[in-house]
């Protein structure tokens, strides 16, 4: 038999056997390369790990010259159509719409996307996840462009498409109690409005409620109060007792830029980290993207509080950023998990974005190695939200599952199938992705989900957003003003 047999969008029915010329299992002293091995999956669980399973199974499928390894775990996982790609060559937020203006405030902000269209995005950005092995994620998504945060009727509908495409995600509308507006050019200044944030977080908190554990645990809970110098103290306090009564996990943007750092030290006088310090929140509750420009003391303060640090190293080397340092978090015992949070939504890249920022910042070529950025994209992930279940596969575990191609032509010759993945591999030598025994993505297709066509409707939803950028840019400028073309720009067709 061949993956091609097996019904895309559902659990194969009885024990499925997968063979593969190596499997990245897990066993008593952790994660262990089996070469020439297979996987036994049963429903949403593993069975077995390890030589030729003796007992009896439905079918064997050979998948020959792959890698079957744990589902990856993405906890900051790009759910819209990405426009921090906008800034990669604008990086002035406040003259590219990344800070409102006093004159868009004045005329008052307005959604830049219809229902429909934010139900789309999701469902969108939740395949693409799948193409790059994601088994696991917790959505992010921009305010710059919302009339406020974001509602529960897109949430409704982003976990009707997570059960509908077999993606494990962890989801809670992202709310705010204010945010920075620019009131001429370069200076920043926050506005509040707590009692809207407060109403956000009332409805998070309904929408947890109602959807914590549907799917058969494929969707779980989490309250995501936007970056952290948008939140009030009251806001803050509220959603970890709100998170601690529910039981999930809360993710809060924080130590993550400059204008972060400026608007912490006018507030509060402090950082971020040693805000939440203050006030009792730091726990292992709290996922903590980015920590880019978290200080020693922030660092400590994450080791001593058990918080989980969410690398995402693309999307911050593309602007500057990085993390200071893997290494350096990992000797002091803080848990490093990993997050996308760009286009594309793709692990492997960032792993390979992750080694070339460690050794970098410390100089040195052991700084890091690709085992230990394998495990933060895994166990990291599954350490973070609690889930010994997940990032592994042993006996007992989720059968979350990503078959990667050894044999693509780009990475030849293959060595250590970690390493050769790391040094020279991207999401695209995925083959096939199982979440929850599912079989959920096979060679670039989902169930039910055209993506050729969706991918013209993703880019027609980006365009007519970029069209309204004028609207929230400081002194309204054309269009071809915020983002000039990388050279002149001539049309040729009549």
């Amino acid at each position: 038999m061949t993956l091609s047999d097996l019904t895309l969008g559902a659990r194969p029915t009885g024990r499925t056997a997968l063979g593969a010329a190596y499997v990245l299992g897990h066993g008593e002293g952790g994660p262990r390369l089996l070469k020439n091995a297979e996987v036994v999956i049963e429903g949403g669980k593993v069975l077995h790990i390890g030589r030729r399973f003796e007992g009896e199974v439905a079918r064997r499928i050979d998948l020959g010259n792959v890698l079957i390894s744990p589902g990856f775990i993405d906890l900051d996982a790009l759910s819209d159509l990405d426009t921090t790609v906008l800034a990669i060559d604008h990086p002035v937020g406040w003259k590219a719409g990344r800070v409102w203006p006093q004159s868009y405030i004045t005329r008052g902000p307005y959604e830049m996307y219809s229902p429909e269209e934010l139900a789309f995005q999701k469902k969108f950005a939740f395949a693409q996840l799948l193409l790059s092995g994601i088994t696991t994620a917790a959505p992010i998504a921009s305010l710059f462009y919302r009339e406020w945060g974001e509602t529960t009727a897109e949430f409704d509908a982003a976990a009707e498409a997570a059960m509908d495409l077999g993606l494990r995600v962890y989801l809670g509308p992202a709310y705010r109690a204010g945010g920075m507006v620019c009131t001429e050019p370069g200076v920043l200044k926050p506005i509040l409005n707590e009692a809207r944030g407060l109403e956000g977080l009332a409805e998070a908190e309904a929408f947890v409620r109602k959807w914590d554990g549907a799917g058969e645990g494929l969707i779980r809970g989490l309250f995501a109060p936007d970056r952290v110098e948008t939140c009030s103290e009251d806001l803050l306090k509220r959603t970890f007792k709100a998170a601690e009564a529910l039981n999930v996990p809360v993710r809060l943007h924080m130590a993550q830029g400059l204008m972060e750092r400026e608007a912490m030290a006018l507030q509060h006088g402090k950082t971020a980290p040693e805000w939440l310090a203050s006030l009792g929140l730091l726990s292992p509750r709290l996922l903590a993207p980015h920590a880019t420009w978290a200080t020693e003391e922030d660092l400590a303060l994450y080791a001593q509080h058990g918080v989980s640090v969410i690398h995402c190293p693309l999307v911050s080397s593309r602007f500057g950023g990085r993390l200071n340092s893997f290494g350096k978090l990992r000797k002091m015992g803080v848990n490093i998990a990993m997050g996308t949070d760009t286009a594309p939504a793709d692990m492997v890249m960032n792993l390979q974005a992750a080694m070339m920022m460690a050794r970098m910042t410390e100089g040195r070529a052991d700084a890091v190695f690709s085992p230990e950025l394998w495990d933060a994209a895994t166990l990291g992930g599954a350490r973070a939200l609690q889930r010994p279940d997940l990032g592994r596969l042993e006996p007992g575990a989720c059968a979350d599952i990503a078959v990667l191609d050894l044999s693509d032509i780009y990475m030849a010759p293959t060595i250590d199938p970690i390493t050769t993945l790391i040094a020279g591999g991207s999401g695209r030598v995925v083959k096939a992705t199982f979440v929850d025994g599912r079989l959920s993505m096979r060679d670039g297709e989902v169930a039910g989900f055209d993506l050729k066509a969706a991918r013209i409707q993703a880019q027609k939803q980006f365009d007519g957003l970029v069209e309204r950028y004028p609207d929230r840019t400081w002194g309204h400028p054309k269009v071809a003003e915020i983002f000039p073309p990388s050279y002149p720009l001539e049309v040729c067709d009549d």
